[in-house]
């Protein structure tokens, strides 16, 4: 899958690229995000280090503020492994807390003389200060939800079976708890072993348009 993989980031490199904060009017309502992270290369230029979608339609924008903008970890995943990394990195005792899913009343009742609030909003601004200083990204407007999920889980296993763009040792992600981001040098742990990019699939990614 190495060649299909330099092919994706070849396609990608002169996409238009978004760092935070970034204008909303700018992204498509619908689509495909691809993050780069400060440091990490590959191919010859930045390496891609996740791959993402939504579900719902016109949640392109509403995703991204979850994951960049908005600290919650409980409503991304994204945010929430960026903080395991950096606890764990740090051997910091919060770590078990930050595990803890406070999405719902009964869970905020439950953990709230557990958990330091305080302590956890401070991680919160640790990720959003390492995202917002790390990690730009480039999206592609694909319109139908079916077509999303396919390419973004094709896409996914390309650059996860490459053996040519590995993560850098200075990496965060190997401080990861979860094996599978550790191994795969990507912020993910699903659709990893997948089937890779066809050149149908290349066709429809040169088609969809940053805009």
């Amino acid at each position: 899958m190495s060649a299909a993989c330099d092919r994706l980031h070849r396609m990608l490199a002169d996409r238009r690229r978004f760092g935070f904060f970034f204008q909303e009017a700018s992204i498509p309502r619908n689509g495909i995000y691809v993050l780069y992270e400060s440091g990490e290369l590959g191919h010859g230029s930045d390496r891609i280090v996740r791959v993402g979608t939504h579900t719902g339609d016109n949640q392109l924008r509403s995703r991204l503020r979850q994951h960049f903008l908005n600290e919650n970890k409980d409503r991304s995943i994204f945010r929430k492994n960026i903080g395991r990394a950096l606890l764990n990195r740090d051997q910091d005792a919060f770590f078990p807390h930050w595990e803890l899913d406070l999405t719902t009343s009964a869970a905020k009742t439950k953990y709230r003389d557990i958990v330091d609030h305080a302590k956890q909003q401070e991680i919160e601004q640790q990720v959003t200060q390492y995202i917002q200083t790390r990690f730009e990204f480039v999206v592609m407007n694909v319109t139908a939800k079916e077509v999303r999920l396919e390419l973004e889980a094709r896409m996914i296993s390309t650059v996860a079976a490459c053996c040519n763009c590995r993560p850098s040792p200075q990496w965060l992600g190997l401080h990861s708890p979860k094996a599978k981001i550790r191994d795969s040098g990507l912020w993910l742990v699903n659709e990893l072993s997948g089937k890779s990019l066809s050149y149908d699939h290349f066709a429809l990614l040169d088609r969809a348009g940053a805009e």
